[in-house]
C-alpha cells in the first residue's frame, strides 16, 4: 500500500477518478468529491476535510486517527464500521445527517455548529463530547454515555435522562425540553 504525507489535495473530483487505496498523513482535502465512494482499508491520520462532500461514503475498515472535518457534506456515513482503534475526529459546521455512530467509543469529539438530523448515537461513549450550537432533531440516543458532554446551544434533541448516562452533561435551560418531554412536563 502507497503512503502519502503533507499533500494538499484541492478541487479533486474522487467521484470520477478515485482517489488511490493508501496511508495519507497529515494531508488536506479542500473542495474534494468522494461521494459514493468505497474507501475500505483506507487510512487518514491527522488529516483534515474542508468543504468536501462525503456523502454514502463506504467506510468499512478505514482508520481515522485525529482527523478533522469542516463545513462538509456528510449524508449517510456508516461510522461504526470503520477501523476503531485509535478512532478519534472532529467535525465543526458538517451536514451529518442520516450517519451511524453505533457503538464507537467518541471520547471527547467535537460536533460544534453540525446538523445531526436523525444521527445515530446508540450505545456510543461521548464522554466529554462538545454538541455545542449543533441541530439534534430525530437524532438518537439510546444507552448512550453523555457524562460531561457539551450540549449547551444545540436544539431539538430529545434525551433520556432513564437509560442514558448524563452526570456532568451541561444543558442550558431551552434545553431542559429535551430532557423531559418524555414526562409530558410543559415548561414555559
Amino acid at each position: 500500500m502507497a503512503y502519502y504525507s503533507d499533500l494538499d489535495f484541492q478541487n479533486q473530483d474522487f467521484s470520477q477518478k478515485s482517489l488511490e487505496q493508501s496511508e495519507y498523513e497529515g494531508c488536506t482535502f479542500s473542495h474534494c468529491n468522494f461521494s459514493n465512494q468505497d474507501l475500505k482499508g483506507f487510512s487518514f491520520e491527522n488529516c483534515s476535510f474542508k468543504n468536501c462532500d462525503l456523502s454514502n461514503i463506504q467506510v468499512s475498515g478505514v482508520s481515522f486517527r485525529e482527523v478533522s472535518f469542516e463545513s462538509c457534506k456528510m449524508l449517510g456515513i456508516h461510522f461504526h464500521t470503520a477501523n476503531p482503534f485509535l478512532l478519534e475526529f472532529n467535525f465543526q459546521k458538517c451536514q451529518l445527517s442520516y450517519c451511524s455512530f453505533f457503538n464507537l467509543k467518541l471520547k471527547k469529539s467535537k460536533f460544534n455548529n453540525c446538523q445531526l438530523l436523525e444521527a445515530d448515537f446508540s450505545q456510543t461513549d461521548l464522554s466529554g463530547a462538545d454538541f455545542q450550537g449543533s441541530e439534534l432533531a430525530g437524532t438518537v440516543f439510546d444507552r448512550t454515555i453523555l457524562e460531561k458532554a457539551d450540549l449547551r446551544n444545540t436544539s431539538n434533541f430529545e434525551i433520556d435522562p432513564e437509560i442514558n448516562r448524563l452526570k456532568g452533561a451541561r444543558f442550558d435551560l431551552d434545553g431542559l425540553p429535551g430532557l423531559l418531554r418524555k414526562y409530558g412536563i410543559k415548561i414555559g
